[in-house]
């Protein structure tokens, strides 16, 4: 499998949390499209992982914090039995009393420590034991405690946004890539400007990391696209065809949560707004370092990124986020941190 595609599939935030309080005929319907998003174990790719007790996230009782793991994966060219590595991580982050919602991107080269096996790569740990590792080893990252999974592959990504009717949104310089080793099937070819994204284009704009500063600058625009494709799922004929939605992109996605807490996530996160949106590590608590003769990201300051993350979750720049100064930049302006 070439690795230098990478994925970001972050897409499916949008189905979690907007407008899963159903009414009317519909609500079945739905509910039973949700089931199907948890797999049994005899159905799920990752049905093979040992569920160890250690691992096992802990139980979010409804009243505090709510944290949830969205992992994207490219599964071409896997041989049976494989798991791709998760090579876009974004953090969801829930406030019931506040309602507020703050995303964290979590930068795939970092450099962390994963329970019970060597340090590694922080896409790494879904590989190895699944996404109870994944939610463990990140949780430790940022010093919160991950209560639930989502996991989606390209293909559901492209079926989100296709089932939305595709998304408006300003695409802020031309973009192109081609590599022959997939006979050019993925190709990046997109013209600067505001278009209109069908699912495959939107897909080339969330994975182009072929830039001065790569994966940086991507989690900043995946989080961007992410907002676009949540805000016109909002809209009242998607309301409307939600079941529908949710029944063509349920064969691509995996979570440990149940349809009665997706129902419950999705009315907490229809009631709530979104307070911020961040890189972690962020910049300043990352250095290059080259172990075993690979270049990773290395944390210079551990427990100075725990309370990065908790100084973040106090902010709300939605209440400043309508009046920025005229010196602010587009990035600044909507609350991102590159």
């Amino acid at each position: 499998m070439s690795r230098k595609w990478r994925y970001a599939l972050f897409g499916v935030l949008a189905v979690l949390f907007i407008a899963f309080c159903f009414i009317g005929w519909w609500a079945y319907r739905a509910n039973e499209n949700l089931s199907d998003f948890n797999k049994s174990k005899e159905e799920s790719r990752f049905g093979h992982f040992e569920e160890k007790v250690e691992e096992k996230p802990p139980e979010w009782e409804g009243t505090e914090r709510v944290n949830i793991l969205l992992m994207g994966g490219d599964e071409r060219g896997l041989r049976e039995g494989e798991i791709a590595r998760s090579d876009s991580m974004l953090v969801v982050s829930i406030d019931p009393q506040k309602k507020t919602i703050h995303l964290f991107s979590v930068l795939r080269d970092t450099w962390v420590e994963i329970p019970g096996y060597k340090d590694n790569r922080a896409n790494t740990p879904l590989s190895l034991g699944g996404p109870n590792l994944s939610m463990k080893t990140i949780g430790n990252l940022l010093g919160l405690d991950i209560q639930y999974y989502v996991y989606v592959d390209f293909q559901g990504f492209i079926k989100l946004v296709d089932a939305i009717g595709g998304v408006d949104f300003y695409v802020e310089k031309d973009m192109r890539w081609s590599d022959s080793a997939d006979e050019h099937k993925y190709d990046i070819n997109l013209k600067k400007g505001f278009q209109h994204l069908d699912g495959e284009k939107a897909l080339q704009y969330a994975r182009f990391r072929h830039d001065r500063l790569s994966d940086f600058t991507r989690t900043g625009r995946q989080r961007e696209l992410l907002k676009a494709i949540a805000d016109k799922l909002q809209s009242g004929w998607n309301l409307i065809k939600l079941p529908d939605i949710l029944g063509d992109i349920a064969p691509y996605i995996e979570t440990n949560l149940t349809s009665r807490e997706m129902l419950k996530l999705g009315s907490l996160g229809y009631k709530s707004h979104q307070a911020g949106s961040y890189q972690a590590p962020p910049n300043e608590l990352l250095a290059d370092e080259k172990i075993g003769g690979s270049s990773v990201l290395a944390i210079r300051d551990k427990e100075a990124l725990k309370a990065y993350v908790q100084l973040m979750l106090t902010k709300d720049e939605s209440l400043t986020a309508a009046t920025p100064s005229p010196s602010a930049s587009p990035s600044s302006a909507a609350g991102g941190q590159l």
